[in-house]
């Protein structure tokens, strides 16, 4: 599911403001990832928005970097007060926004988890959204490829 208002701009950032960024158009509801390596930089799960990379603009950079994670994304994060802000795919049109880094996330609800299958035992997932083991490899509304 996307939110309705397909003109809208949304902003965020990091905790300390030296990242800043607008999405304009439309976000894709959330998705709970429980990889590894969500659950080493976020402490359980991450929580991701989606959108087009050429709807996402950097309004301030003067701490934004990006630490390559594997051979298909890199992540982007304030290297001056860590909070965690982007997934970035190398070949799709799409980036990861954590959830909460938005200014405003109004709107924007739960629709699914993957990677269960290396969920955290503390975790439990009582919600009924849909899980996948691991990718849900574009079944989300709103997945760019």
């Amino acid at each position: 599911m996307m939110t309705s208002i397909q003109d809208k701009t949304t902003t965020g950032g990091c905790l300390c403001g030296a990242v800043r960024y607008e999405v304009t158009g439309p976000l894709r509801d959330i998705v709970n990832c429980h990889c590894s390596m969500c659950q080493k930089l976020h402490g359980s799960f991450g929580a991701h928005t989606k959108a087009l990379k050429k709807n996402i603009k950097i309004t301030r950079d003067d701490g934004l970097t990006f630490y390559k994670t594997s051979d298909v994304a890199e992540r982007g994060y304030c290297k001056d007060c860590g909070s965690s802000l982007f997934w970035q795919p190398f070949d799709l049109d799409a980036t990861g926004i954590l959830a909460g880094s938005l200014d405003d996330a109004s709107g924007l609800k739960t629709m699914g988890h993957i990677f269960v299958g290396e969920k955290a035992n503390f975790i439990e997932i009582t919600d009924g959204l849909p899980q996948f083991e691991k990718s849900s490899d574009g079944a989300f509304t709103g997945d760019y490829r």
